[in-house]
C-alpha cells in the first residue's frame, strides 16, 4: 500500500503524460498537418515527426503548461524546417541540371563573376580607404563580416558601421547630380 502511494506522489514521466493526452490532441494535430502539406501520407510523416521530438526534447517542456499548444508549435517549426530544405534541394538539382559538374568545380573568381562599370569604379577608388576595403571585402568578394573583421583587424562591429558609411558614399557618389534651379 506504501508502495502506491509512493509511486502517486512522484511526478509522472513526460512520455507517460504524452501517451496519455496524445489521442485527445491527435485530430488537432493531424488537422494542421494536412492543412500545412495538402498530402495525407506527408501529413502523418509530419505528426510522427513532432511527436518524436517532443520526447526528443521533453525537458524543454514546462509541466503544467499548454501541451497541445507546445506540440502544436513543434509541428510548424518542423514543416518550416522541411519547407526550407525542401527549397535548398530544389536550387541545388537545378543547378546540377544546368551543370552536372557544378559541385565539382571552384567558384569562378572575382573578375569573372563581377566586373564593376567604369563609374562605380571611380567612385569605389574616391571612397576613404577604410570604407572602401569593407565595401570590397563584404560586397564583392562575398565574406563574412567575421572575416573582414579578421583581414582588416578590426572588430565586427566597426565592420558593419564602415560598410554601412561606405555603402551610403558609394551611393552618393553615383547619385546623378540634383538638378540645379536656373534663375530667370
Amino acid at each position: 500500500m506504501s508502495e502506491r502511494r509512493a509511486t502517486e506522489t512522484q511526478p509522472q514521466s513526460f512520455a507517460a503524460e504524452l501517451r496519455s493526452k496524445l489521442p485527445a490532441l491527435l485530430p488537432g494535430l493531424n488537422a494542421r498537418a494536412l492543412t500545412l502539406c495538402k498530402r495525407k501520407s506527408e501529413a502523418s510523416d509530419l505528426v510522427q515527426d513532432t511527436v518524436l521530438r517532443a520526447l526528443c526534447f521533453e525537458s524543454s517542456y514546462e509541466r503544467d503548461t499548454n501541451l497541445r499548444g507546445w506540440l502544436q508549435q513543434i509541428l510548424f517549426s518542423v514543416f518550416i524546417t522541411r519547407c526550407r530544405k525542401s527549397t535548398r534541394e530544389r536550387r541545388a538539382l537545378t543547378a546540377l541540371c544546368a551543370d552536372p559538374c557544378a559541385w565539382t568545380q571552384p567558384e569562378a573568381p572575382l573578375s569573372v563573376r563581377q566586373s564593376l562599370t567604369r563609374p562605380v569604379s571611380r567612385a569605389l577608388e574616391a571612397l576613404p580607404s577604410q570604407f572602401s576595403a569593407v565595401v570590397r571585402l563584404v560586397d564583392l568578394e562575398e565574406r563574412s563580416y567575421k572575416d573582414a573583421a579578421v583581414e582588416l583587424s578590426v572588430p565586427v562591429g566597426t565592420v558593419m558601421s564602415r560598410l554601412f558609411r561606405g555603402r551610403r558614399l558609394l551611393a552618393e557618389a553615383l547619385a546623378e547630380p540634383a538638378a540645379v534651379p536656373q534663375a530667370a
